[in-house]
């Protein structure tokens, strides 16, 4: 919205406020808030990554912003207080004043900061597909987006996307285990569709009859599977010359379960950017402020992960399951959904 992009974005995808956690039976058990206008000032929004990539790319040309593909970082050549350089891996340099690695979970950049560190799977994956809205034959005032909660099966999410709620994503959670050692599984395993169809097919017969029409019929090609990696926790976000910095899923990749991966990584650089863009700011004690900020609100989101995954694992699962279908706590999102990073920013900048 600060950048004016808002208001066209949000006709993109599709708008809602509430998600619905539901029994086999049909009862509402609990609701999550993904928006409001009244009690947030912004509805919830389920958007294509791509879509709104391309909209922040067209707005990048309107401003002038050069970008340039066909690029591909490699390592850091040297790192002095005076700037950066770093190497392509198609051999050729660059030299900055600051290199920012926002290049993800598996991010190369973060090797400058933390050699050999490695990424950690929690053995769980996310297997979803997308179908037509109309093959569920949805029943009169059933509400979307909705979780079906199942103590023995674990649960069923079915969330609408495209502007008009023409199509849905379906998924449930997977635990994965006994494959993870094999050199190469990850890869492997996104990449067979056939056995992500199978899930989410089989175990469904207790499931309402809209679930077993929406897994009747899917296209391979609309399927993703998602195995869930965590970076441990991290001691700097930046290099000790504070030229290197790391942002998103590079800094701090948390499960995907309250839809928050690439939330916090737009709030990461939001908040780098009103510090950058002041000048006189001692930038080590920027960046720790930042660091230590942005930590708070990605614990906080970590322990919401696991209230929702309770909701989606069976109840025998031995990590995540554990007390499925029970109404544990509120959800309690306005800390979540309200924050004021640029009067926090002001307020720490009062004080130095």
């Amino acid at each position: 919205d600060d950048l004016g992009l808002y208001d066209l974005i949000k006709t993109k995808g599709y708008n809602f406020d509430l998600l619905e956690y539901r029994d086999l039976q049909g009862n509402l058990v609990d609701t999550y808030e993904f928006g409001g206008t009244a009690k947030y000032g912004y509805r919830g929004l389920r958007i294509y990554r791509y879509v709104l990539i391309d909209l922040l790319v067209a707005a990048l040309a309107q401003r002038g912003v050069r970008v340039e593909y066909g690029k591909k970082f490699s390592y850091v050549v040297s790192d002095t207080p005076q700037g950066v350089k770093f190497a392509f891996t198609d051999g050729t340099t660059l030299e900055a004043p600051l290199l920012v690695g926002a290049d993800g979970i598996h991010s190369t950049v973060r090797g400058h900061l933390y050699p050999g560190l490695q990424t950690t799977f929690i053995g769980m994956a996310g297997i979803t597909a997308a179908v037509p809205t109309a093959q569920l034959e949805l029943p009169p005032g059933y509400h979307l987006p909705v979780t079906i909660m199942s103590r023995e099966k674990g649960a069923f999410v079915i969330a609408p996307q495209e502007d008009d709620g023409s199509e849905v994503l379906i998924g449930k959670q997977m635990r994965v285990t006994g494959i993870q050692d094999r050199p190469g599984w990850d890869r492997d395993f996104v990449n067979d569709k056939e056995s992500a169809v199978a899930f989410l097919q089989q175990g469904n017969d207790a499931f309402p009859d809209f679930v077993k029409k929406a897994v009747s019929k899917i296209d391979e090609t609309k399927v993703n599977k998602w195995p869930f990696f965590v970076v441990p926790k991290l001691e700097r976000w930046a290099s000790e010359t504070r030229k290197v910095i790391i942002v998103g899923d590079a800094a701090h990749a948390i499960p995907p379960s309250a839809g928050q991966g690439i939330n916090q990584a737009f709030e990461d650089v939001y908040m780098l950017a009103l510090l950058l863009g002041r000048k006189g700011v001692d930038m080590a004690e920027a960046l720790s402020f930042w660091q230590n900020y942005r930590q708070e609100r990605v614990n906080r989101i970590v322990e919401l992960n696991k209230l929702i995954d309770q909701r989606r694992m069976p109840a025998d699962d031995a990590v995540m399951g554990q007390g499925a279908e029970v109404r544990q706590e509120a959800f309690d999102l306005g800390w979540l959904y309200r924050p004021d990073f640029k009067s926090d920013v002001e307020e720490w900048l009062s004080k130095r």
